[in-house]
C-alpha cells in the first residue's frame, strides 16, 4: 500500500495566520473543481477517534461498490489499520500520514490524488484524522462533509465542539446501542446539531450491524 507522509511545512497547523487558512481554502476550492471535472464525488468524514468513522464507511463502499468504483484516503498520524480495513470492504486506499498534525489539510489530498488512477474512481472517502476540533477549519475540496459521533462520546459532544457542524451536510449518531447506557438523548443531541447547523441530516446509525447506513447513503445523495 502507498503511503504519503507529510513533510515538515507541508501541513498547515490550525494556529497559523488567517492568510494560511485561506490558502488552504483556495486549495479546496482548487481540488473540488478537479474532482468535479473528473467526475468524481468527494466525501470528507469526520469525527473522534472511536466514534466509528471506519466502521461507518466500511459499510458505505460495501454497499456501494457494485454501483461506484470506490476510492478512499485514510488519514492518521502514524498507522494504517484504518486503511487496510477500508481496503478490506473493497475501496482502494491511499494512506496519508500526518504525523504530529491534527487534521488533513487540501494539499496534503492535492498531493494524494495525484497517487490515484483517477479514470478509475467516481466516488472518493476521505476519512480525516481522528479529531473533532481542527479539521474543522481545513476543507479538504470535497463535496459532501459527514460528521460521525458517538453516544459513548456523552451528553455535551455537540456543545463542547460545536465548529466541526457549522459546515456539516450530514451527522451520523452512532452506536445507539448505547444510547441507554450512557444516559444520551438522540432527540437532544438531535436538536443542538440542528440549532448549529439547521440544514445538516442526523442520522441514528449502529455502523457495526449496519443500522442506519442506507439513511446515511442517501443523505450524502448516493443512492443504492
Amino acid at each position: 500500500m502507498k503511503i504519503i507522509k507529510s513533510a515538515q511545512g507541508e501541513a498547515f497547523d490550525i494556529e497559523l495566520e488567517e492568510s494560511l487558512l485561506e490558502k488552504n481554502r483556495r486549495l479546496a476550492e482548487e481540488n473540488r473543481a478537479f474532482l468535479t471535472k473528473k467526475g468524481i464525488t468527494g466525501i470528507d468524514v469526520m469525527g473522534s477517534i472511536g466514534s466509528g468513522k471506519t466502521t461507518l464507511i466500511s459499510q458505505m463502499i460495501i454497499r456501494l461498490k457494485r454501483r461506484y468504483k470506490i476510492a478512499a484516503i485514510a488519514g492518521d498520524l502514524t498507522t494504517t489499520l484504518d486503511a487496510q480495513m477500508l481496503k478490506r470492504a473493497g475501496a482502494r486506499v491511499i494512506q496519508i500520514n500526518t504525523g504530529k498534525e491534527c487534521h488533513l489539510d487540501a494539499h496534503l489530498v492535492k498531493k494524494a490524488l495525484a497517487s490515484l488512477p483517477l479514470d478509475k474512481i467516481d466516488l472518493l472517502f476521505i476519512e480525516n484524522v481522528g479529531n473533532l476540533i481542527c479539521p474543522a477549519e481545513f476543507p479538504l475540496g470535497t463535496h459532501k462533509r459527514l460528521v460521525v459521533i458517538s453516544f459513548t462520546e456523552g451528553p455535551f459532544i455537540v456543545v463542547k465542539h460545536p465548529y466541526i457542524f457549522t459546515e456539516s451536510d450530514v451527522v451520523a449518531v452512532n452506536k445507539s446501542d448505547l444510547a441507554r447506557n450512557m444516559r444520551v438523548a438522540f432527540a437532544k443531541l438531535r436538536r443542538q446539531i440542528l440549532t448549529i447547523r439547521p440544514q445538516a441530516k442526523v442520522i441514528l446509525t449502529q455502523a457495526r450491524k449496519g443500522e442506519g447506513i442506507k439513511e446515511v447513503i442517501e443523505a450524502l445523495a448516493l443512492g443504492v
